[in-house]
């Protein structure tokens, strides 16, 4: 048996707090539903068309005092339903009406014949005329202006979806806001949307409610008087006056209900979206310009002397607007006497302020407006989602974190143009056509095909843009195809991992110290401040990103700068030990496990040569003679490329002395040779010579 506390319970917890709310809309449903049904005495006909006269002024004053649409966003359900109360408050009344109508004027309750005989003066013919022009103002007027200022909206919102939506994904990706603020934003957006499309219906409801109430009233009228003179032998005028009065006091007390709710529609969805709420805007808009005031008292005053005219309405009217002028003019001077010390004494925080500069992002990317769709998720752009993942590729990679790439749109650019920036420098440029391909011509293509001519704007390889039509064709004919999204990855990608040093500041570097710490906190404790400041740490963790050396074996490196810290504090020493710790994953990154080493090496007179530029302290480039550098040049350049033909990486192994003095001088002039040294190379790896250089010094 069920235990009649517990149902008190449930009870009690159903219908308190909340869940009352949770009940009520379902309720005020079925009840309005029932009134259509169910007979309702005179009395009861009388509090509802109260409430309904109550509930349309309650929603006039609410979207009067809202400052955005969507403060009131469940104004078009209220639209629909107050519709449905009038509607059901019309079958009711005119089911009394046409039951008891017979009895005299108050047989539908005491509103009604009050609309009927006060408001019209007890004049049926004046109360039809001002029932039809109230129809006609809601109806032509009010609800079709609101209804299409919704429409307009509504498209106008969604036609900014896409660049709204791009925003808060470029100021995600940059950190700007956090994932709950962006999740916010795009459902408010969607609501906006939502609102106005949901307003341009609802405005149908308003207008089918005028259409009915104007056959509601003549149903009323025209079966009035065949049940008063048929069924109780009434005269055909007194039925006329009696159904007439009381069908007008109906349609009149539903029909301005609707009018005031059609007019809080139009306000709701013509404001324009500021801090104030309507009745602050029109006070401070319209009556707060003492010219236009003077200027209309002025008119009105002359036209109040002509001769004819209602003198007093026109005068009186004059002198108030004129003394309004006068007050907003004395307000607006006491304002500016009582600010202009604070104008002369701080005019540059009015100026300017710190605030106004803007921080420089450290990764950047500008899209000509033809290219928006690749970042916008509602065009099944996935440019974002590909940035995110070389992110996080490149920290698997490297070892960090680099900073989030920020995206903005630039109408300075072509409209198919790209441009990548770090911290605030162009890197790198170039042009994509979303929808087509891009094939590149790898040098063994077997025919060309049509499309626009460009370089692939990565490798600079020769490349045309081609119509979807012609991806499998591309890729018979030889040639890699991608779209246009991997185009610019793949190049952000690139520009990323060759300034991989640049991006590794202060704080990635603290962070990557905090994660490290997290592990091993005594290791990292005894490093940093202790034997080595952040700024040499992070210079040698420079020089090994320069030449293209991971860190993500960050413990090692932390060792051996702890094990080597307290005896030299120079960048350069601290990076070739380290190098030498790191030996064996820098040559994994050239030759995998199990091959032989098939390096370029230096002729023994050109080894001595830089060994002793090394030993007598002039290890820069500019201490090489000019014919020597040159040619080292040259014959570096020609052995790479011959790696590269082999299919062999360009390496160049040399003593560890001379090693530095060679990267930085092959650097900029031949960057796909990478110089590391004997030490560095693990003694379990063969060594075969392939060519060798300075042959011919």
């Amino acid at each position: 048996m069920a235990n009649p506390m517990n149902s008190t319970l449930t009870l009690s917890t159903m219908f308190s707090g909340g869940s009352v709310r949770n009940f009520a809309g379902p309720l005020l449903i079925i009840m309005i539903l029932a009134m259509m049904i169910l007979p309702l005495p005179p009395f009861m006909l009388d509090i509802l068309f109260t409430f309904n006269i109550a509930l349309a002024i309650i929603v006039l004053l609410v979207s009067l005092r809202t400052t955005k649409p969507l403060d009131f966003s469940v104004f078009p359900t209220v639209l629909l339903v107050t519709t449905l109360l009038r509607l059901s408050l019309n079958v009711a009344s005119t089911r009394v009406v046409l039951l008891e109508g017979h009895t005299g004027p108050d047989a539908a309750g005491k509103v009604i014949e009050a609309f009927g005989h006060f408001l019209v003066g007890g004049n049926y013919t004046v109360g039809l005329v001002v029932f039809v022009i109230l129809v006609i103002i809601n109806f032509m007027v009010i609800t079709k202006g609101a209804g299409r200022i919704a429409e307009v909206s509504a498209r106008f919102a969604l036609d900014a979806m896409p660049g709204k939506q791009m925003a808060i994904d470029a100021d995600l990706n940059a950190g700007l806001i956090g994932e709950d603020e962006a999740r916010t934003r795009r459902l408010t957006i969607s609501q906006e949307a939502d609102f106005y499309g949901s307003m341009d219906g609802a405005s149908k409801f308003v207008r089918g409610d005028a259409v009915a109430g104007i056959i509601i009233l003549l149903i009323n009228v025209i079966g009035g008087l065949v049940i008063g003179v048929m069924q109780h032998n009434m005269d055909l005028g007194d039925a006329a006056k009696n159904y007439t009065m009381l069908a007008i006091g109906d349609g009149l007390v539903a029909q301005i209900p609707a009018l005031v709710i059609s007019t809080a529609a139009g306000m709701l969805v013509s404001r324009v979206t500021t801090d104030e709420d309507m009745g602050q805007q029109m006070i401070g808009q319209l009556f707060n310009r003492p010219q236009a005031l003077i200027l209309t008292a002025t008119i009105l005053g002359v036209m109040g002397l002509i001769p004819g005219m209602p003198h007093i309405a026109f005068l009186l009217l004059a002198g108030l607007l004129g003394a309004l002028a006068y007050y907003v003019t004395r307000q607006s001077s006491s304002t500016e006497i009582q600010a202009p010390r604070e104008e002369a004494t701080a005019p540059a925080t009015q100026d300017a302020s710190w605030e106004d500069v803007m921080p420089v992002d450290t990764l950047g990317l500008e899209v000509g407006y033809r290219l928006i769709p690749l970042v916008d998720k509602l065009q099944d752009g996935d440019l974002l989602k590909r940035i995110k993942g070389i992110r996080k590729k490149f920290a698997q990679e490297v070892g960090f974190l680099p900073p989030a790439v920020h995206i903005r749109d630039n109408l300075e650019l072509k409209p198919n143009a790209y441009r990548i920036t770090l911290k605030g420098a162009e890197v790198g440029n170039g042009e994509a056509y979303n929808g087509m391909f891009l094939a590149i011509n790898p040098g063994r293509v077997s025919a060309p095909l049509p499309g626009i001519s460009t370089q692939d704007p990565t490798f600079g390889l020769p490349a045309v843009w081609v119509e979807a039509g012609l991806y499998e064709q591309a890729q018979n004919l030889g040639y890699t195809v991608v779209d246009a999204s991997t185009v610019v990855t793949t190049h952000i990608n690139h520009l990323i991992h060759g300034h991989s040093s640049e991006l590794l500041g202060r704080q990635e570097l603290q962070a990557l110290l905090d994660r490290l710490g997290r592990d091993s906190p005594k290791l990292v404790e005894d490093l940093v401040p202790k034997l080595l400041p952040l700024s040499t740490l992070q210079k040698v963790l420079h020089n090994l990103l320069e030449e293209e050396v991971h860190i993500r074996d960050m413990r090692t490196i932390i060792e051996v700068l702890s094990e080597h810290g307290s005896r030299t504090q120079d960048p350069d020493e601290l990076t070739a030990a380290v190098r030498v710790a790191l030996g064996r994953a820098i040559v994994q990154q050239h030759y995998p496990v199990g091959t032989d080493l098939q390096v370029i090496a230096l002729n023994h007179e050109m080894e001595r040569i830089l060994m002793q530029a090394v030993q007598t302290g002039n290890g820069s480039a500019a201490g090489f003679e000019p014919g020597l550098a040159d040619t080292l040049l040259k014959e570096a350049n020609a052995s790479a490329q011959f790696q590269e033909q082999l299919g062999l990486p360009a390496v160049l192994l040399v003593p560890a002395q001379i090693r530095l003095l060679l990267s930085r001088f092959l650097r900029r002039a031949v960057p796909q040779l990478k110089v590391i040294s004997h030490a560095e190379v693990p003694d379990s790896r063969n060594i075969k010579v392939t060519s060798i250089l300075g042959s011919n010094t």
